[in-house]
This record gives structure tokens, sequence and C-alpha cells, in this order.
């Protein structure tokens, strides 16, 4: 008797009708990538090309049984099980060949036989037609456009495309064996660097995020932001800013992050008196900031830290203050609307106690503890995420063993043998669900990792990340400002289609050649400023994701959201290049230097959220907000006599307005 019975699951982008036989199979491949991924991190380290290849495989794998054919929306039917039946064969065969045939592929040394070639095919297009489904068209089509510029030229299969190349992206061509070849059994391809990290430190920690997750840690980080800052003028708003810091630097995602801890702090805000847009707006900027935001920062650092050979702890240590100038920037734009408006904190009685939410929930900090500790005692990263998850498991064990021995006899409830059965299924339901739920969140990036090596191994093989740099360099006329302009709009671009990660490894391998070597911006600071740039997608209209998600949860208009959002994440586009000016800020120097460098550049982030407000203690009038602006812009160029210029002139603007406002109160009369 056939099964037709039917569940509907939550999938990244929205909710698809799935068979109960597929959310089975869905399971039992997201189970066993999550194991693996645990077996390779901590007990037996496996070899590039078997490591790699295993995970794409299962993550392909899942990818088909996750999203169907024809859409989400539509079902499988005769042809779409038969189309996914052919791709799922083609994500076992890509896997399963180079693991069988590994030493024999290497003994050919470039000497490709016709099945590796007919393979290498199925490989690409199999990855290609993953990525169409898990990451979207745009990322598959960037890649298509890759390969069939590799082939244009006179020496390509596609030689007629060649010449609708203008002259400085032309080459010689190459043929689809040699392109089959470059893309699938070479390390500068598929399998290469991007691929590598996320089969490697990236699902390691998603799996932990995921854990942090379904355990409950969302909810313990927003209550210990409402308990620090609840009280406070327009305290949920405060909240939101510092519940996404936390749960944004765990997650890695802006979206998840929004509609994590959106659920709880938008609605908050609406009722003290934010506008929907406004709290839409804020908790949008907040949950991008949690990706710049140490010790995870989503999947950049990892990336970050293999393209430029740092390690992953100096990454993390850099980042400290400049993801703590971008959060001040957002608190105080918070702040100043709470002043403009009128606004209270929310009563005692309203708030949770501190007291309260770190009993409940203490244990959640015991892994980051671990997590922080380990990278301190510079442990490969992989293996960290490792001890996190297990710390993770073994903590909540013991919470259960705890509630058995000492609170459940001290509140009068039995212990019996079908309570202790009880939770120890609720127990492994949550495991399950762990690990389900951590390779389900490491699909798209890992696809967008896949399909980015093509296009890494195509720049590489075509040499146009030179072409690039001189195109670059042409267009801005050699001024570093106008280059760092372009790589932002080329980033908004690509991020309207990318998701972070891939936007920024496109980025970063067409435009790091020309920053580095033509503009002389040192390596770790220009991989730091296409990060940032590359997070602009999710808050910049017209194509806002993350401003998007928070219309929904306040029920605003989405484009107007949007431009909230926008507004308040503006440290995204002045802190990369305050770091371009002032690289003693990330690269270090004498400490007073770095002192002054970070209070003026605290002082002139704070004074831009003012005048971009036209409120601090009073309504500051358009003078005083265009003095500012030029302030800002002595204080980024580094010379010292602008910097201070630019500092007096920020400080008598800021004392002029709160003497304003003084002079204001005085005169006011109080109403009857």
């Amino acid at each position: 008797m056939k099964n037709t019975e039917q569940s509907t699951v939550i999938m990244p982008g929205g909710n698809i009708r799935q068979p109960r036989a597929v959310l089975w199979c869905i399971t039992l491949v997201a189970v066993g990538l999550s194991l693996f991924q645990l077996y390779s991190a901590g007990i037996q380290p496996l070899g590039l090309f078997y490591q790699r290849s295993i995970h794409l495989a299962l993550i392909m794998m899942l990818a088909f049984l996750m999203f169907p054919a024809f859409g989400r929306s539509r079902g499988r039917g005769v042809v779409g099980w038969a189309i996914d039946a052919i791709f799922f064969t083609g994500a076992l065969i890509t896997g399963g060949y180079l693991v069988l045939f590994l030493d024999d592929i290497i003994s050919r040394a470039g000497f490709w036989s016709q099945t590796d070639i007919v393979v290498a095919c199925i490989a690409t297009v199999t990855v290609l037609e993953a990525s169409r489904r898990a990451v979207g068209m745009s990322m598959t089509m960037i890649g298509v456009i890759a390969i069939a510029y590799a082939m244009a030229g006179p020496r390509g299969d596609l030689a007629w495309l060649g010449e609708w190349l203008p002259g400085i992206l032309g080459h010689r061509g190459y043929s689809l064996d040699r392109i089959a070849g470059q893309l699938y059994l070479g390390q500068e391809g598929i399998f290469g660097l991007p691929l590598g990290v996320a089969a490697t430190y990236i699902f390691i920690f998603v799996l932990f995020g995921a854990f942090l997750e379904s355990t409950g840690a969302g909810k313990f980080f927003i209550d210990l932001a409402y308990s620090a800052t609840g009280r406070q003028r327009g305290g949920p708003a405060k909240a939101a800013v510092l519940a996404s810091a936390g749960m944004g630097s765990i997650s890695g995602s802006a979206i998840a992050n929004v509609v994590t801890t959106g659920a709880f702090t938008i609605p908050l805000m609406k009722r003290l008196g934010y506008k929907p847009k406004q709290a839409g707006g804020i908790e949008a900027a907040s949950s991008t900031g949690g990706q710049i935001m140490p010790p995870l920062m989503g999947a950049g650092a990892f990336l970050i830290a293999e393209y430029t050979n740092t390690p992953y702890l100096d990454i993390v240590k850099v980042s400290i203050f400049p993801a703590v100038m971008y959060f001040t920037t957002v608190y105080l734009f918070v702040h100043i609307i709470a002043l403009k408006q009128g606004m209270q904190g929310m009563s005692k009685s309203e708030l949770p106690q501190l007291r309260d939410v770190m009993r409940e929930g203490w244990h959640f900090l015991l892994p980051l503890a671990v997590l922080v500790w380990l990278l301190a005692m510079s442990m490969s990263p992989m293996r960290v995420g490792y001890y996190a998850v297990v710390t993770m498991v073994i903590v909540a064990v013991l919470r259960y063993a705890l509630w058995f021995l000492f609170i459940a006899p001290r509140q009068g409830e039995p212990v019996t043998v079908n309570r202790v059965v009880e939770v120890s299924v609720r127990g492994l339901r949550k495991l399950i669900e762990g690990l389900e739920l951590g390779a389900r969140n490491a699909v798209a990036v890992s696809m967008a990792c896949a399909v980015a090596g093509i296009i890494v191994g195509v720049v590489g093989l075509t040499g146009l990340g030179l072409k690039f740099s001189s195109m670059m360099l042409a267009f801005s006329g050699g001024n570093v400002v106008l280059a760092l302009i372009l790589v932002l709009l080329a980033s908004l671009v690509l991020g309207m289609g990318l998701p972070v990660t891939a936007s920024y490894i496109v980025l970063i391998v067409l435009v790091g050649p020309a920053l580095t070597q033509e503009f002389g911006i040192p390596l770790l600071i220009a991989h730091l400023v296409v990060f940032w740039y590359s997070q602009d997608s999710n808050v910049t209209p017209p194509v806002a994701l993350a401003g998007f998600a928070g219309a929904a949860i306040a029920g605003s208009k989405p484009m107007e959201t949007s431009f909230q959002a926008w507004k308040f994440a503006k440290g995204l586009y002045l802190i990369p290049l305050f770091m371009v000016f002032n690289p003693e800020i990330i690269l270090g120097g004498a400490v007073g230097l770095v002192l002054w460098k970070g209070v003026i550049a605290v002082l002139a982030l704070g004074a831009f959220a003012a005048a971009l407000e036209g409120y601090l203690f009073t309504t500051m009038r358009w003078p005083s907000r265009v003095a500012i602006g030029a302030a800002i812009i002595g204080v980024f160029y580094p010379s010292a006599m602008t910097e201070i210029a630019g500092v007096t002139v920020m400080l008598a603007a800021i004392v002029a307005n709160g003497v304003a406002a003084k002079r204001h109160a005085c005169t006011a009369t109080p109403a009857g």
C-alpha cells in the first residue's frame, strides 16, 4: 500500500510540504552528516579530498531531499521524482568516485581518462543544480557564466563568445575537458579552499550554534539582555541590540537572527513607542552586526583566517574593537530615538530578574567559555568546535541528572522509572534535533562555497583577478576612497543574489589583489573591509533581506523598514574606512596612539548618529549637523592636525547642543 502521508516541515526559505518518508530520509542523512563531521573533527581527521568529497556528497543529497526540483510550493510528481533520483545519483557519484579511485586519479597527475572527465562534468552539473535549489538561481548563473567565460577565446570550445568580450577581459580560451579537470580533479575548483573551510570549521560551528538554538540558548540571551537594559530609556531596543550581538555571533545568519530574537524584541519595541519600521530596522541592523561579532562571526572569520594564513584567534582579537564600535553606533541610535520621542523603560515587574535568568541558563555560558579558552590555547578551530559541541551535550546531560538528584526531591516530585525514561527520550530527541538542524543550516553555506570554488577555479585559470585589478585601478584613478566605493557598490550588487559568504569569496578573489598590491592596504585589513562590505546587502535597499524579515515581524512596509535598517547600520560603511586609514586599530601600535584612535572613532560614530537623527540633548540644527559631517571626514583622514580639528568641531557641536537643551529646559513653561 502506497504511503501518501504528508507533513509540513520548516526549511530555510519557507515551509515545504514533504511526504513523511522524505522527512525520515532527511533526518537520516542530516544526522549521518553531522556524526561524520564530528568524527572527522575530533576522533579521526581525514585527508583533504576524502573529507571534502564525502561532505559535499552528503550535503547535495540533503539539498535534493529538502528542496523539490520545481520549487517549494509545488509537489514533486513523477517527473520531479525522476529528476531528483538522477541528481541524487549524481551526488553519490560525485563523492564516491573520488573516495574509491583517489589513488589512481593522483597517479594520472593531469593526464585524465575519459571516465574522469565524464564524472567531472556530472559533478559540476550536480553542484550547480544543488546550488540552484539551496542558494538560488543567482549563484548558479554566476557559476554558469564563469564556465562559459573560461570556454570563450580562440582556443576554447566557445570561441565565438570571445569575440564579444572587451579586450581587457580576453584570454586564450579552454576546452571543456581542461575546465572539467580544473574544477573537479584539482585543488583549485569545487574542492578548493572555500569548500574546505565549509567542510571543516564552518560546519562544526554551525552545528554548535544549532545545539545552542535547540536547547533554548536564544531565550537565555534575550532574557539576559532584557534584565541588563530593560529599565533604561528604550530598553527593549537596547536589549535587541545586545541579544542580537550574542545570538548573531552564534547563528552566523542575519536573517535567522532577526526571526529568532525579533519575535521577542520587535513587539516590545512597538509597545514602548518605537514605530514599526523603526523596530524592524533596529532588529535588522543589530542582527546583521552579529556576523561581525566575535567569537564566531559566522563563516567569514574562518575563511579570512585561511586566505590570510592568520590564526583564527588573531582574527577574533582584531575584530573585537570594530564590532564594539558597530554595536555602539546602533546602541546610540536607539538611545537618541528614545530621548527624541520621550520614551521610558519597562517596569521592574515586566522584566526577568538577572538572578532567575542565570539560575535557569548559566549552563549555556560553559560551552562558550570552553570555546574561548581552547581558542586561546591555540587549538585547531575544528577541534575546538568539536569539544564545544561535546561540552554542550555533557552540560545538558549533567543538568538533567542534577535536576533528578536534587531539585525534583526538593519540589516533592517523585522520581520514577517512567519519568526517567520520559526525560531520557526527550533528551535523545533534542540531540537528534540538534544534529539534524546543524546539517540543514549548513546546506546553503556549503553549496555557496562549492559554487564559489568553481568561480575561484575559473579566476585562477584565466587570470581574471589581475584583469579586475587593472580595471579597478583605471576606474578609480588610483584614489583609494573611490576604489573602496567601487568595492562597496560591487558588494551591494553581488549581495542582491548571493549569501554573505559567497559574496565575500567572489569579491576578495576579484578585488583583493588590487586593494593589497595597487593601493597598499594591508592584507588582513583588505579582507576585513571586503567581509564587512559583504554584509551590506542585508540592510541596503532595494534587496535588504534582514530588513524584509524585520518588516514581516513588525508589520511594516519592507522598503521603509529597509531604509531604517540602512540608517542604523551606517557603521558597516564608516568603520571599514576607519580601518583603512588607521591600520593601527587592527595591526597594533603604540598604546597611546591606539587609545587615541579608539576614542576619536567612538566619538565620531556617536556624533554621526546624532547628526543623522538630528537630535542629541535637544533638536540639532542644520549648521551643527553639517559641521559634524565635515568633522567626521577630518577625523577619518590620516593626519594628526586634521584629527584634532575634527574632534574639536564635534565636541563644540555637542557642547552647544547640550547648552541649548539646558536653555530650553529653563525657559520652558511647565504644563498646567
